[in-house]
This record gives structure tokens, sequence and C-alpha cells, in this order.
């Protein structure tokens, strides 16, 4: 991120963060402390998306996308959903429920 967020859209990024890398974790990084960036390049697509409030389709195929294109894994669309979902409903808890 280039620029200063303001203080709910900084917790959304750092929430994002934690659920790509200890629920989203399609290479199974999550337990390996040498691995916390693993997933940081693919971190302002997707709070972009989450920040638009795209829908879980869209999150889920981008992520479905890296998971396929830059990972070389068959994509998981029901996990991916999943995390879209949960991406979704914080943000509405954060940004739109102000907390």
């Amino acid at each position: 991120m280039g620029k200063k967020l303001p203080p709910q859209e900084m917790k959304l990024y750092r929430q994002t963060d934690e659920i790509l890398h200890y629920m989203w974790d399609p290479i199974g990084v999550a337990g390996i402390a040498q691995a916390r960036d693993e997933y940081h390049s693919y971190l302002p697509q997707v709070f972009q998306l989450v920040l638009k409030n795209e829908s879980k389709e869209k999150i889920a195929a981008y992520l479905m996308g890296v998971e396929e294109k830059s990972m070389g894994l068959s994509p998981n669309r029901a996990a991916a959903l999943e995390i879209a979902k949960i991406l979704l409903n914080i943000k509405e808890a954060i940004i739109d429920g102000g907390f």
C-alpha cells in the first residue's frame, strides 16, 4: 500500500491479510513463521475488491485465478467462495458497522 489508510480501512487491510494467510492458505504455510508474507503480493488486489464491495463470486474468481495461474494449483471454488464471504462479512462489520 502506497498511501496511509484511514483507521477502519487499515483494520480491514490487516484482517484481510490475516484471513488470506491463516484461512485461505492454498499452499499450507499458515504454521510457518518465515512464510508470514507469502500472500502479501495478492493482498492489495483482494483488499480493493473487498473495499469496493465486489461480489463474492468476483473475489473468489480472483483467488481461484491466483491459485491456478500463479501457484499452479487446481482452484478450489468452494473454499474461495467461503473466503470471499468471510472477507465481505468482515468488511461489513468494520467499515459499514463502524467497528
